[in-house]
């Protein structure tokens, strides 16, 4: 059997540095094939995606992904255990034996160890303690595992990638690839720099060639804010039932219904939102949530096909020999929740950008980098 492995990614934008973890990769595992679960239009951490999603997966396979499965909007626009839990099960389907992510630490055994502490029985409740008492998440989370350890967020996502693989008793491996960044970096130079600085970068109309190949940059999409804020305004001051919606959580429904006509930009309102409790990051997350209407009643966690975005022929090949041994059909489900918010994220993207990613969804039909007998 071949070696099989899994990264996890959401390419906002793909840039130097992705090249680098891919070579780097194959270096290391020169005949392996490389799965890829790639996130959509609406990310983990609240964000607007700057490139669609068949324009990431083609890019993908053209720098040496084999295969790209789509990591859904019900859990990829969630906190990173869920984000992390249904990206392994998708690579776990898939017949993975090991996953590869960034690290800033670049030390797995470490990140395992701090993975299995997470397990005792009043973690969750100390962490809960030690924010109440001011501390951030990441400070928090490390007092709570009792190590001197700077959470970083790569090192975080693989924490979570950890976790799930114990959690769900996976039989698949893991391994790093020293990040060559940081993700708070957002005034490096360096010819690979994280996607933070390059977005960053972008919003200040900063030459970014340097930095992602050129057939990216052809591809970069400018989201329009003023739209999206139009769209959400009026998802806010029409909908009586924000509260039923992810995320809304404490109340905070009543903030966003008292401040939404006192500012005519998304920035400003949510710097008006903003509270200790409510990042950025979380209030991103939020926001999503609302205007694709995404409920807490839903069902978030299930997982009734894996789509396959696209494949080369190496990853056709490997399709091919485990086709018949999937626990969870590749065929898309029309009636299922999951495509049904695909759709819904998709029809949204476009208004918000002026794309057309729907078409994308309703043809159902995987990106080949080269002709394939399908």
């Amino acid at each position: 059997m071949s070696r099989v492995l899994g990264i996890i990614a959401e390419y906002n934008p793909f840039h130097n540095g992705h090249i680098y973890h891919i070579n780097k990769i194959k270096e290391k595992y020169p005949d392996a094939i490389l799965i890829l679960v790639l996130n959509g239009y609406f990310l983990e951490r609240g964000e607007i995606s700057i490139l669609t999603k068949e324009e990431k997966t083609r890019i993908a396979l053209e720098y040496g992904v084999n295969i790209v499965l789509e990591l859904p909007f019900l859990m990829g626009s969630q906190s990173a255990d869920i984000f992390a839990d249904a990206s392994i099960k998708i690579l776990n389907n898939y017949h993975v034996n090991k996953i590869i992510f960034g690290s800033e630490c670049n030390d797995v055994n470490m990140l395992t160890n701090i993975a299995k502490a997470q397990f005792k029985d009043d973690f969750d409740e100390l962490v809960k303690n030690y924010m109440n008492e001011g501390c951030n998440y990441p400070t928090a989370l490390a007092r709570a595992c009792k190590v001197n350890f700077d959470f970083n967020p790569n090192d975080l996502l693989g924490i979570s990638y950890i976790k799930a693989i114990i959690n769900n008793n996976f039989n698949i491996g893991a391994d790093v690839i020293k990040r060559t960044n940081s993700y708070h970096d957002k005034t490096s130079n360096e010819e690979i720099v994280s996607a933070s600085n390059i977005r960053e970068k972008i919003k200040e109309n900063i030459d970014i060639t340097n930095y992602l190949p050129n057939e990216v940059i052809n591809s970069l999409i400018r989201i329009d804010y003023s739209v999206f804020f139009k769209l959400l305004k009026s998802k806010i001051i029409t909908d009586n039932d924000l509260s039923s919606y992810v995320d809304v959580d404490e109340g905070i429904e009543y903030r966003l219904k008292k401040y939404i006509n006192d500012v005519d930009n998304f920035s400003d309102y949510i710097n008006l939102i903003k509270t200790k409790r409510y990042t950025y990051n979380k209030l991103n997350r939020m926001f999503i949530h609302i205007l694709i209407g995404l409920k807490k009643c839903d069902n978030l966690k299930v997982i009734d096909y894996t789509k396959i975005l696209g494949f080369d022929k190496k990853g056709l090949s490997y399709l091919n020999k485990i086709k018949n041994n999937l626990g969870i059909p590749s065929s898309v489900n029309t009636n299922s929740l999951i495509y049904q918010y695909e759709l819904k994220t998709s029809l949204i993207y476009d208004l918000i950008n002026n794309t057309n990613t729907y078409s994308f969804e309703i043809k159902n039909k995987p990106v080949v980098k080269v002709k394939c007998n399908l």
